[in-house]
């Protein structure tokens, strides 16, 4: 791209970590704005309305990122005006790309959802058990509104076209910047690619059997975190430690494993991988004897929520719910 690229940032409903991630940059990002002009950057950073981003041209912003999963009404609308304004879309973060962590709130009924986050709770002082509505008339005169409360989360893909996704809760900084410079120098991939490494986790990961020279041995036993704290330089999965390192997409450079924590999976699918806890589920099979298969399902009677931790809603199961 030559001249000034015209970006423009949009946080739905996430929790501004991504947007922490651009900004960890430091002397990065500084460098990165010289060829970067702001225009739209709500509602956590520039000082805009909506109405601002609506009066824009069409495909006047070069290249907009996209932070959150979609919940709201108000959500759905401001990602309609955003992809008719941009040339450029990235759902960034994988939450934006996947749903998330919040998309595990689509394995519940919505009324579940409002009635644990408004009474059940146990700081909530909320007697008459009122939840919010869209509309409500204060002193019979001033007319209130919130945004609608949609029945699913949804990743950004399902509103509107994207055209690139990173994962990471929040991306890791140093990739970041390498995602940007690429952006900047206009050197990107094929549009509905995954700006990452191609690489799994496992690849840059100390403790990864292959750097000792030997094959990955198969799982004889599940642990949960809490069990005992797994042996130092040794891979966690060995261990019984559910890392999903082998099959999540590895530009974090493996900060979890290296201080002992099990990769999640929230770096998103590798390359070629339609469904991310399907692959992990699939794979993982291999991986554990019969009696670590006996223990992983007394230990986590709730598989969905382990492998589709961060990617309920993209998935096959989650749009099926969708539907």
């Amino acid at each position: 791209m030559s001249g000034k690229i015209k970006f423009a940032f949009l946080l739905t409903g996430g929790c501004a970590g991504c947007e922490m991630a651009l900004v960890d940059m430091g002397e990065r990002l500084v460098d990165a704005l010289e060829h970067l002009e702001v225009v739209f950057w709500a509602p956590t950073v520039a000082d805009v309305k909506y109405k601002d981003l609506e009066a824009m041209p069409d495909q006047s912003i070069d290249l907009a990122f996209v932070d959150g999963m979609v919940r709201l009404e108000e959500h759905e609308h401001m990602l309609k005006v955003l992809r008719q304004k941009s040339k450029i879309l990235v759902a960034f973060g994988i939450c934006a790309a996947l749903g998330g962590i919040p998309g595990m709130a689509n394995i519940h009924p919505t009324e579940e959802v409002l009635e644990q986050a408004y009474k059940k709770t146990f700081s909530t002082d909320n007697p008459e058990g009122i939840f919010p509505q869209p509309s409500y008339v204060l002193e019979g005169k001033y007319q209130l509104t919130l945004p609608a409360f949609l029945d699913q989360v949804k990743p950004v893909n399902a509103v509107v076209e994207v055209d690139y996704y990173v994962g990471g809760c929040p991306p890791h900084q140093d990739f970041v910047a390498k995602a940007v410079e690429t952006i900047v120098a206009g050197n990107l991939p094929p549009k509905g690619s995954w700006l990452g490494t191609g690489k799994a986790v496992c690849d840059s990961c100390a403790r990864n059997p292959a750097l000792k020279g030997r094959e990955r041995k198969r799982v004889e036993e599940i642990k949960r975190t809490f069990e005992g704290a797994p042996q130092e330089g040794e891979c966690l999965l060995e261990q019984g430690y559910l890392c999903l390192g082998p099959f999540t997409e590895g530009f974090c450079g493996a900060s979890c494993p290296k201080v002992g924590i099990p990769c999640r999976g929230c770096g998103g699918p590798l390359p070629g991988v339609k469904d991310y806890g399907a692959q992990v589920m699939s794979s993982l099979g291999a991986l554990l004897t019969d009696e670590a298969v006996d223990q992983l399902l007394k230990k986590y009677p709730n598989l969905v929520k382990l492998f589709y931790r961060y990617a309920f809603p993209g998935s096959f199961l989650g749009k099926a719910e969708q539907k």
